[in-house]
């Protein structure tokens, strides 16, 4: 239940048993656990519930959980279209993660070391060509520019308010959808040019296939 959300959303109950396979009587009692432990929190909409992480910090908790766990995994085993598909690009909580994140760091926007995250000069000038204002998430209550560890990738990208500034952008431009029941997403055919001309990336494939291709 706690993965189905990391994708940031808030989901019922029933939405969440359904994610886990699970019955709706076991799902609320590891809810209300999770809960009053504060690793999820609750938004009432009217009579209806909704769950979701209680904040970044669990999803980064979990993020490193799953990384260790998938750390034993066969390093070479043919991988599934939908973990092709999640490697490329997938939600990390209000974020995005996978290979087109690698980017920012290759075109020197973005400086890397062991623990941070740096904006260059260079960076500065294309987040705001790009219509993000670095000034305003600023004087947000959150990191403005920190590393997430992937565990698709065993490699840290953009996370903080820049990150979650970015993949909203995409999303916004329509260069992106959401996949259903996965946290994996669709470059749309508009995406798939807005990353050439910007990034000089190829976003074809595997991100933007609705479905497995036929015979595969």
């Amino acid at each position: 239940m706690v993965a189905a959300l990391l994708d940031g959303r808030a989901l019922t109950a029933s939405e969440l048993a359904l994610a886990a396979r699970i019955t709706p009587q076991t799902a609320s009692t590891h809810l209300a656990k999770l809960t009053e432990a504060g690793v999820l929190s609750v938004v009432r909409n009217g009579r209806h519930r909704h769950f979701r992480l209680a904040s970044p910090t669990v999803a980064d908790m979990i993020d490193g959980i799953v990384a260790v766990a998938l750390a034993k995994r066969p390093r070479y085993r043919p991988l599934s279209w939908q973990a092709r598909a999640l490697g490329a690009a997938r939600i990390c909580y209000d974020h995005l993660a996978g290979r087109l994140t690698d980017s920012f760091v290759a075109r020197k926007y973005v400086v890397l070391d062991e623990e941070a995250a740096e904006i260059t000069t260079t960076g500065t000038r294309f987040f705001t060509e790009f219509g993000i204002e670095l000034a305003r998430l600023g004087s947000t209550h959150r990191h403005v520019c920190r590393l997430c560890l992937d565990w698709t990738e065993r490699r840290p990208h953009i996370a903080g308010a820049v990150g979650a500034a970015i993949t909203k952008r995409y999303f916004e431009l329509g260069w992106m959808e959401r996949m259903k029941r996965s946290h994996a997403v669709i470059v749309t055919p508009l995406g798939r040019q807005g990353f050439q001309e910007t990034f000089g990336i190829d976003a074809s494939e595997p991100g933007d296939r609705r479905r497995p291709e036929s015979g595969r």
